[in-house]
């Protein structure tokens, strides 16, 4: 693709405009840009500093956004994924890696006042100022950063027809997430007024309608609705053709993509506000166990089912979590090596695969039952101490894996500035913490009760009162506790994720006559011998076939 492999190792994109006018001899600014390195890091860095305060911009980066608006402009799609996956990433690394770009009104001679890619590079401008500048965003950019998502969706979402755009999935899923991560940001930043000035409070008091969760679910919904996504998934689902009923726009691959991760976009915002039926609710036409437009996208597929994993558990579908974080860690643990050499995606798969782990052990003290061998070993290897003081009951132990595996809760409604606490912004959280721990002190006895009843066939309920060291009328409310939450709703085949059957998967069942316990194995031990005993049935067959084929070589 490139012109030469120098350019290549250079990411000088001169070599497409004919040697760009500016640079020296050896071929393009950003040459000369590198000529002017010393070797001193002092001195090289007190370059850069002053290169970048007066607003030069590199040639090399010129030559490079001049190139990024034709293969966006021209929509060569091979082009524009290659540009957002590494030519912007490398060229960051190289001149940006700590400080921003430069900014929009800066390089808007460079493309010509192009509207459309001045508005996409400002969408990776602010990525970068929250992804990478030390000192974060300030308000301001918070703000520009907003009203920049309000006219990209504005100019999609408001045309008479599909617009002549095309991005690669990757970069719409990443607009999607890193708008719901700016709100998510901006909601945290307004609930903490210890470090903020009159004047700041001010602004954010007279602007309640900047970063609103009203507009945030606005944008989600009307891509939705204007890709007709959730009707080409029904359709899909039931082995149609979704095309039949995208309509115009759903058509078009930009506002298909966008409508889909506009649902798991939904599906994160509720989950964040802690309204988990809802969450669950938009993804209701989606199958999970067919291949869907999220496995295009890896990072798109693990938010998902994090997401469903966590909402399942805090409805205590515990059954339903674990299978989905049993799944979605046996994809990562095949797949991890693929995003070695994607640095940011690699770190962002590796906090979410830990955070997963640690719920899928909260859910198996809970519920315990059978996962893949593959898992179950790393689970074993790495939180088994975690398992162990779970099941011991140590609630410090629920909290403190709760508080690292969960998402930044937020709140729905903008803060009373007046009556703001310095905590105030970890109030959503400790709301949900508290009702996850009294459902898990609710059943804090279960493991208890259940390790002493698959000792006995009978056993009295005096007896299994002294070894649980309470009285018998608290016991029995326990073993009535235990029936009732072993009986979850499990998904079904055929059903949305919302819907399924009651199920008890405990492995051992009871039912109590006067003062003594009946219990009953409900799971039925697997016959080994009969499956070995077909395997060396199907060897000696293997063994035969080989010597015939062996003596009629012969």
């Amino acid at each position: 693709m490139w012109a030469n492999a120098e350019m290549d190792a250079d990411y000088d994109y001169v070599g497409y405009y004919g040697g760009g006018g500016g640079g020296g001899s050896g071929g393009g600014g950003g040459h000369d840009y590198d000529g002017s390195h010393t070797g001193d890091p002092r001195q090289d860095m007190e370059y850069e500093r002053q290169f970048q305060s007066s607003y030069i911009v590199p040639e090399v980066i010129k030559n490079f956004l001049v190139f990024f608006q034709k293969s966006v402009n021209d929509q060569n799609l091979f082009e524009v994924q290659n540009c957002y996956e590494n030519g912007f990433n490398k060229l960051t690394d190289r001149f940006f890696k700590n400080t921003p770009w430069p900014e929009a009104d800066v390089i808007a001679p460079i493309v010509g006042n192009d509207g459309i890619f001045l508005i996409l590079y400002k969408e990776l401008y602010y990525r970068h100022v929250y992804a990478r500048v030390q000192s974060g965003p300030s308000l301001e950019q918070r703000f520009e950063s907003y009203y920049n998502y309000c006219n990209l969706f504005n100019y999609i979402l408001n045309a008479d027809g599909p617009v002549p755009l095309e991005l690669p999935n990757q970069w719409l899923w990443d607009i999607i997430d890193e708008f719901i991560y700016q709100f998510q940001s901006f909601s945290q930043y307004r609930s903490k007024v210890s470090k903020k000035s009159e004047d700041e409070i001010e602004v954010l008091r007279t602007n309640p309608k900047i970063w609103n969760v009203h507009s945030v679910l606005n944008v989600l919904h009307s891509l939705v609705e204007k890709s007709n996504i959730n009707r080409q998934l029904e359709i899909y689902a039931s082995g149609g053709d979704p095309d039949s009923v995208s309509g115009e726009f759903g058509q078009n691959s930009l506002y298909k993509m966008l409508g889909y991760f506009s649902l798991i976009g939904l599906l994160r915002l509720h989950s964040l506000l802690g309204d988990y039926y809802q969450a669950l609710k938009v993804l209701e036409n989606i199958d999970f166990h067919k291949k869907n437009l999220y496995s295009r996208v890896p990072s798109c597929q693990i938010t998902t089912f994090y997401y469903v994993g966590f909402a399942y558990m805090m409805m205590r579908r515990y059954q339903d979590a674990i299978r989905t974080f049993a799944n979605i860690l046996l994809y990562i643990q095949r797949t991890k090596q693929m995003f070695q050499n994607r640095a940011q995606l690699y770190d962002q798969i590796t906090k979410n695969n830990d955070k997963m782990y640690t719920m899928l052990a909260i859910c198996l003290v809970l519920h315990p039952m059978r996962i893949d061998e593959s898992v179950h070993s790393h689970l074993r290897e790495k939180y088994a101490d975690k398992q162990l003081r779970m099941q011991k009951c140590d609630m410090a132990e629920f909290e403190q894996c709760f508080s690292f595996a969960c998402p930044k809760f937020l709140s729905p409604v903008p803060p009373n500035f007046d009556m703001m606490t310095d905590t105030f912004h970890k109030e959503p959280f400790k709301l949900q913490l508290r009702v996850f721990l009294e459902e898990v002190a609710q059943q804090i006895q279960i493991p208890t009760i259940r390790s002493y009843l698959k000792l006995y066939t009978t056993l009295p309920i005096a007896k299994l009162a002294a070894f649980m060291e309470v009285t018998e009328e608290a016991l029995r409310t326990q073993l009535m506790c235990f029936k009732h939450k072993m009986k979850n709703l499990v998904w079904t085949k055929g059903t949305s994720c919302l819907e399924g059957e009651f199920q008890s998967a405990s492995e051992v069942d009871f039912y109590v006559d006067g003062n003594m316990i009946h219990i009953a194995d409900t799971k039925v031990a697997r016959r080994y011998g009969d499956f070995f005993i077909r395997q060396i049935h199907k060897f000696e067959e293997i063994t035969r076939n080989l010597q015939q084929t062996a003596v009629a070589a012969k």
